[in-house]
Order: C-alpha cells, then sequence, then structure tokens
C-alpha cells in the first residue's frame, strides 16, 4: 500500500498522458490495412513494457545517484558494454548498435544517455561555485566524449550527437561563462573538420553532401531525404488516413517505422495532426519544465533540464532529417518511433523525474488542505 501511496503521489498526468499519446499516434502510424502488422502488435508490448517500468521507477528514492559511487559504477557498466558492442555485438544494415538476445535485441546507446544525463548533473551540481573553473569543463567533456567515440565507432553518428548536445545543453544550464562557450563552439568546429577528414565514411559525407542540395542524387544518397519531402507534402491539411500512406505503407519511404516515422505520420494525419504532434510534446517539455524549477537541488534540477535537453534534440533533429533540414543521421523521434530500448529509456526517464519531484504533489495537497480548513 505504502509503494501505491508513492507512486501516486509523484504521478503527473500531464506528463504521462501526452508521453502516452505520443506512443499511441506512433503506434497507429505503424498499422496497415493491407500485410502484417508486426511493428504494431510489437510496439505495443513495448508501450505496456515501458509504462511498467515508468510506474516502478517512480517508487525509488534516487539520492544515491547524487551521494556516493553509484552513478560512476554504472557510467563505467556501461563503457564496458559499449565496448564489448564494438566486439560481439550484432550487426545491423552495416552498424554494430545491439546485443541479439534472441527474443529481443538491447541497444546500449539509449540508456547511455540516460547515465550521461545523471554523471554531468552530479558532476555540476557538486562544484557549482566552481564552474566558471574550465578545466571542469574539459574533464566534464572527456566523460561525454568517450561515450560519444564509441557511439560513433558503431557508426552511430545520430546517437553520438544526441550525446554532445545533452553534454553542451547541460554546461550551458550550469554557469559556463561566455568565453567558455565561444571556447567550446570553436573545439566543436575543429573536431568536426577532424572528423570529417579521418573518420568520416565516405557514405557519411554524402548524406552531408546531399543535405546540401539534397535533389542532387536522388536515385542514390538523397533518396530516403527525397522520399521523406514527398511523405510529408503529400498529406496537405487532413492527411491521407491511418493506414492509407502510400509513401509508407508502399514501401517507397524506408524505415518509415523509425528514423522516418515523422514523414509517414505527416503523410496519414496531415498538417493538423503535425500541430497535434507539436502540442503534445510542448505539454511534455513544459511538465518537465515545471517541475526542473521547483526541486530542491541543483543535482534535480541539472537531472530534469538534461532530459529536456535529450527529449528536444532527439525530437527536432528526427523532424530536421524528415524535412531536408537536417543531413539523415537515423536519429528516431521520442515516444514515437519503433523500438523497445529508446522507449523504455524514455518512460524510465520520465519516472525517475516523478520519483525527484514527489514533493512537489505532497506540498499542492497540504496547501489546498490548509486553505479548505480556514473556509
Amino acid at each position: 500500500m505504502r509503494a501505491v501511496s508513492i507512486l501516486f503521489r509523484g504521478f503527473d498526468w500531464w506528463l504521462v498522458i501526452s508521453a502516452l499519446l505520443l506512443s499511441g499516434m506512433g503506434l497507429v502510424t505503424m498499422y496497415s490495412y493491407q500485410g502484417d502488422n508486426v511493428f504494431f502488435e510489437r510496439q505495443f508490448l513495448w508501450i505496456v513494457l515501458s509504462v511498467i517500468i515508468m510506474s516502478l521507477a517512480i517508487i525509488p528514492d534516487y539520492r544515491f545517484l547524487r551521494l556516493g559511487h553509484t552513478t560512476f559504477v554504472l557510467y563505467l557498466v556501461m563503457l564496458v558494454m559499449l565496448v564489448l558492442l564494438l566486439l560481439v555485438g550484432d550487426t545491423v544494415l552495416g552498424a554494430q548498435r545491439r546485443f541479439d538476445m534472441g527474443i529481443f535485441s538491447f541497444q546500449p546507446s539509449e540508456p547511455a544517455k540516460l547515465i550521461i544525463i545523471a554523471l554531468m548533473a552530479k558532476y555540476f551540481s557538486k562544484r557549482h561555485e566552481l564552474i566558471g573553473d574550465v578545466k571542469h569543463i574539459i574533464v566534464s567533456g572527456l566523460y561525454a566524449s568517450i561515450f560519444f567515440i564509441l557511439i560513433f565507432l558503431q557508426p552511430d553518428f545520430g546517437s553520438a550527437v544526441i550525446i554532445g548536445l545533452i553534454w553542451f545543453g547541460m554546461v550551458l544550464v550550469s554557469g559556463i561563462r561566455l568565453k567558455h562557450i565561444v571556447m567550446v563552439l570553436l573545439v566543436a568546429g575543429m573536431t568536426f573538420g577532424g572528423m570529417w577528414q579521418f573518420a568520416f565514411q565516405d557514405y557519411q559525407k554524402q548524406r552531408i553532401l546531399t543535405f546540401l542540395d539534397p535533389l542532387s542524387d536522388i536515385q542514390g544518397s538523397g533518396y530516403n531525404a527525397y522520399q521523406s519531402l514527398v511523405a510529408v507534402g503529400s498529406g496537405q491539411l487532413f492527411g491521407k488516413g491511418v493506414g492509407y500512406g502510400t509513401q509508407s505503407k508502399l514501401k517507397f519511404l524506408p524505415e518509415y517505422e523509425t528514423d522516418f516515422i515523422f514523414a509517414a505520420f505527416a503523410e496519414e494525419w496531415g498538417l493538423l495532426g503535425v500541430i497535434f504532434l507539436f502540442t503534445l510534446f510542448s505539454v511534455l517539455i513544459w511538465r518537465l519544465l515545471y517541475r526542473a524549477t521547483r526541486v530542491a537541488n541543483n543535482f534535480e534540477k541539472l537531472f530534469i533540464t538534461g532530459v529536456v535537453v535529450f527529449f528536444v534534440s532527439h525530437f527536432f533533429i528526427h523532424i530536421g532529417m524528415n524535412i531536408g533540414l537536417l543531413p539523415v543521421t537515423g536519429t528516431t523521434i521520442p515516444f514515437l518511433s519503433y523500438g523497445g530500448t529508446h522507449l523504455m529509456t524514455e518512460f524510465l526517464a520520465l519516472g525517475m523525474v516523478m520519483s525527484m519531484t514527489r514533493e512537489i504533489r505532497r506540498k499542492y495537497v497540504m496547501e489546498v488542505s490548509e486553505v479548505m480548513d480556514t473556509k
């Protein structure tokens, strides 16, 4: 009974309902009236499992993440997993991104994002008054860069970029000086130049060049981006209807259930559906930011802010590559894209946030009770 009481004390219905509606919109976009619905059926099970994980994640007290060495141990465990992934990971479409467990697969780069958020939150909260010292930016950058490099080598450039954005976003809110921001941007620019020269594969370079001129090779490297643009545009105002997206269901649009699900969604739901999608995501981010401003310590504030950066980065990079504003990087969109690991990680993050901020609801109930008693 106490666990149930804790669960409902921390529950944020606005947050949970918006996440569930986003997941449901992705789920129905995978549905087809013709042929099988393997993705639809599996994703439904992943959503159920993710909600259970979120509910369980509300119960613990996460003070152990900012006290002791637990967060660093988790970082080391994930580090080992990412190294093992390069050695024995399952190769799909030329990338070693997951461990094949038989009935399901596990993609370490997804929980790695949550672990780097916790590690950065702990690091910056412990050094809040000394954040002006540039060495803390360098040290925190080294922690993030190790994950960045190991994920990039899979190769998974999209997830590597998210790791970098999470670090940079958390550095910004931690109180970095303007001159240090300029320095970070310069280092990022030089790093990109070095990666272009020595690390990027030819197909990765071609994707970026195609981004600059999308119509230069629509039968080759620009095919995915072109088909995505066609799908988004063909949705017009009201869309073609759920299950009737020709670009996606007829396989003109590749990976429509993952990397290009926004394009598939826009084709079937139209502009009005896209507006509703943005509204739901805005509500989710609003609730996270609301809770970030009402927590008791810097660790929790930084952790929730990191989750916001995590979600926003995924959301806008995915949409950007679907509408031709960004190069194709294989990035999912939170709660909509098919996949168990990323979905469980996202709902786990929501559960942790609600646990860290459960006192907000308790104080609100106490204030309401006091007001009622005075009447």
